[in-house]
C-alpha cells in the first residue's frame, strides 16, 4: 500500500523498493523546504540499473531503503509507479533536480558541498555556479582518490565536511558506490547528503548529456551506452533484460 508523505508526495514499493510518487516541481519543492528536516539524511536516485542491483544485492537494497527519500530517476521505473495506480508519477532525473535544487538554494541562505568526481571537475562546476548564481555560497568540495580511503583519510574526510558545516552534500560517486557512501554515513554530518552521479560532469561540461529528443524518448540511457560501450554496453543489456523479465513474471 501507498505511504503519504505530504499531501503532494506519496511513496510506493517496486520489487521490494520503496520510490516517491511525484514530479520534478514537486520533488524540488518537497526537498528544497525540508532541508533541515533532511538534515544527516540522504537522497537517493535510482533508475533500472540500480533497481536491479537492488533486488540482487541486499546491502545496496537496504542502503536505498534507508534514505530520507528515493525518486525514481528513470522512465521505466516512473512507468512502472503508474501501472500500480500511482497515476502522478514522473521521472525525477538526478541531474535535472541538481539543478533545479541549486538555482532554488542559491540566494546564499544554502551551504552547498561538492564531493565526488574529479578536482579539475569540481573547479569548472565551481566556476560555472558562482558565474550562474553569484550569491551562491560554496562551502567546500573535494575529489577523493579512486581506491578505498584508509581508516585516516575517511576520518579526515569527515572532519573536512563537518567543518564546512554544509546544508547540502552533493554526492557524485556514481551508483553502487554512492549509495553505500551515504548509507555509512547516516546521521555523521549536519547536512543531507544527496547522491547525483554524473551530474556535476554534465554541469561543470566535462560530459555530454543526451540531446533533448532523446531525453524525451526515454533514451537516455542509449546514448550514455553509446559514449561509454565498454563500460555500459554489458550493464544496459543485462539489467534492463532483467527488469522487463522481472516485470513480465510479476515480481513486483
Amino acid at each position: 500500500m501507498p505511504t503519504v508523505l505530504s499531501d503532494h508526495i506519496n511513496e510506493d514499493e517496486i520489487f521490494g523498493v520503496r520510490y516517491a510518487v511525484s514530479d520534478m516541481e514537486e520533488a524540488v519543492s518537497y526537498v528544497r523546504d525540508r532541508l533541515q528536516a533532511f538534515g544527516g539524511r540522504y537522497i537517493c536516485f535510482s533508475n533500472v540499473h540500480t533497481l536491479v542491483t537492488a533486488v540482487e544485492n541486499t546491502r545496496y537494497r537496504e542502503a536505498l531503503n534507508g534514505s530520507a527519500i528515493t525518486f525514481p530517476d528513470g522512465a521505466p521505473v516512473a512507468a512502472r509507479l503508474r501501472h500500480r495506480g500511482n497515476a502522478r508519477a514522473r521521472r525525477v532525473a538526478g541531474p535535472d533536480f541538481t539543478e533545479k535544487l541549486i538555482e532554488a538554494a542559491s540566494d546564499g541562505s544554502v551551504r552547498h558541498f561538492f564531493f565526488g568526481s574529479t578536482q579539475n571537475t569540481l573547479n569548472d562546476l565551481t566556476e560555472t555556479l558562482q558565474k550562474k548564481y553569484p550569491d551562491i555560497c560554496i562551502a567546500g568540495s573535494y575529489a577523493p582518490p579512486f581506491r578505498e580511503l584508509s581508516e585516516e583519510e575517511e576520518k579526515e574526510l569527515e572532519d573536512m565536511i563537518s567543518r564546512a558545516e554544509p546544508d547540502i552534500i552533493w554526492t557524485g560517486l556514481g551508483a553502487p558506490k554512492q549509495e553505500l557512501f551515504m548509507a555509512m554515513h547516516n546521521g555523521k554530518f549536519k547536512g543531507v547528503m544527496i547522491g547525483v552521479g554524473a551530474a556535476f560532469d554534465f554541469m561543470a561540461g566535462s560530459r555530454k548529456r543526451a540531446p533533448l529528443i532523446m531525453q524525451k524518448l526515454h533514451l537516455e540511457w542509449l546514448h550514455r551506452m553509446m559514449q561509454e560501450p565498454g563500460r555500459l554496453g554489458g550493464r544496459y543489456i543485462v539489467t534492463n533484460t532483467k527488469f522487463l523479465w522481472y516485470c513480465l513474471t510479476g515480481k513486483g
